[in-house]
């Protein structure tokens, strides 16, 4: 995760941070109001750092955040180098203290694994049209095909 003492402007120091948290953080944790990019609007987000996970949770007081919002939290909030990732727990597992909050996850001291670019499209090709998403798919064939070691 960054160092949050970079994103000091908008980090709550009020009485309300006092009273529920001791204190305002610091460049592993702290609470945060930041303008979203889509309108404007303030989110909400807690980030801390600790028992082995980076922790970044994201709300609005009227709806969950959408993708571009989580997606410019993460940039603020994680380097260009870290992967972080969102989850998706068993019904039982579920807590849920407050009706629009979202979370980002990052462990500390692994890497998240993740799935060959191939199996999401071709980074190169852009947004498709149904024409280069034709094209888009059959290479995407190829490559897998090769990459597999089935290439004819």
């Amino acid at each position: 995760m960054r160092d949050l003492n970079t994103l000091n402007r908008y980090r709550r120091t009020d009485a309300h941070v006092m009273e529920n948290w001791g204190w305002a953080g610091d460049g592993t944790a702290g609470m945060f109001m930041i303008p979203s990019p889509i309108d404007r609007a303030m989110i909400a987000v807690v980030a801390s750092s600790g028992e082995g996970w980076d922790h970044v949770s994201v709300s609005r007081p009227n709806r969950c955040p959408n993708w571009p919002e989580m997606e410019y939290i993460a940039g603020l909030f994680f380097n260009d180098d870290e992967t972080a990732m969102q989850l998706h727990v068993p019904p039982s597992d579920h807590v849920n203290n407050h009706p629009y909050c979202l979370h980002w996850w990052r462990p500390i001291d692994r890497e998240i694994p993740r799935p060959d670019a191939i199996l999401v499209g071709v980074k190169d090709f852009g947004l498709l049209t149904p024409d280069t998403a034709r094209a888009a798919r059959r290479l995407a064939e190829r490559l897998t095909e090769k990459k597999l070691g089935r290439e004819p």
